[in-house]
Parts: structure tokens; sequence; C-alpha cells
């Protein structure tokens, strides 16, 4: 099969570049086209669709009904329709209730589950902190011990120096 990407009929005039048209193969080649002609021009705005926004089928359904069906016999064959009508909204208003429901109910349990991961992540978090800090402590005292036994004579030395700078200053 042949590779149809690169087009030109005639010979390009000076200053003009070469159109390439190339064939949609996969979904990466086509937006890579729609990118080239966004930056084609780049000063020029861009219109980004709005997010769709969901059905409100409350605004639609009255809470108030008017025209309430009777359980009378008698009903005329038009009042069927009506009916139906009337059935259709109800069932699309508690459809609505029972979905805002399940929506709040899962917006609910997210916030709970970001609160236990954070409370387990800070929980971890001052674990290692103590232990790190413990562990810092403990190589602390453990080159303090070390030093005296190292430095001895410096700190009889730096002891002396000390004394004399203490009787020189007394003085």
């Amino acid at each position: 099969m042949e590779k149809p990407e690169e087009i030109s009929e005639k010979p390009p005039v000076e200053g003009e570049q070469i159109k390439k048209k190339f064939v949609v193969r996969s979904a990466t080649d086509l937006q890579r086209i729609r990118l080239e002609k966004l930056m084609k021009n780049p000063n020029k705005p861009v219109a980004i669709p709005e997010s769709p926004r969901e059905k409100d089928h409350l605004s639609s359904v009255p809470s108030f009904v008017r025209n309430v069906m009777g359980s009378s016999a008698g009903a005329g064959s038009g009042e069927f329709h009506v009916y139906r009508h009337l059935r259709r909204k109800e069932y699309a208003r508690q459809k609505h209730i029972q979905e805002s429901s399940k929506r709040e109910q899962m917006d609910v349990d997210y916030q709970e589950k970001l609160e236990a991961n954070r409370r387990v992540a800070e929980e971890k978090t001052a674990k290692k902190r103590a232990k790190r800090l413990k562990k810092k402590a403990k190589a602390k005292k453990s080159k303090s011990t070390e030093e005296p036994k190292q430095d001895n004579e410096e700190s009889d030395k730096s002891s002396t120096s000390e004394e004399e700078n203490e009787k020189k200053s007394e003085k």
C-alpha cells in the first residue's frame, strides 16, 4: 500500500512553504493535526467549550401538582396521556433525587477516605520523625561519649587554659 503522506501538485514558489497533506491513521495523528492548526496562529483566541451540565429534572417538574388524578370511574381516553405524562415526570423527579443523594453520599465517602489517608500519612510521618530524632540523639550521645576518650589531653589543656583565662579576668 502506498504512503500518500506528501502530495505536491506544483513546485513551490519562493517564500512559500510546501503544504503537506497528512492521512489520519490514528487518534494521535488527528490530535497532532489539530495542535499544528492551533499553533499556526498562537495569537488567535481559542474557544474552550464548557463542560456539559447535568440535566436538572427538578426545574421541569413542579413540586406542587395541580391536576391530581383521582381513582374515579369514567375518565376519558385523553386522560391516560395526561396520567402517563405526570407519571413520567414523577419518575424523573424521583430518579433525580436518588442520583443527587447517591452523589452526595459518594462525596462524603470520598472526603472521609481523604481524611483517613491524611491521618495515616501523618501517623507514618510522625513515626518516622520520632525514629529519626531517636537515631540522631543516639548518634549525638555516642559521639559525645567518644570525644572525651579521644581528646583527654586536649580537654585537659583546654580546661587549664580556661582556668588561666578566668584568673586573668579576675585580676
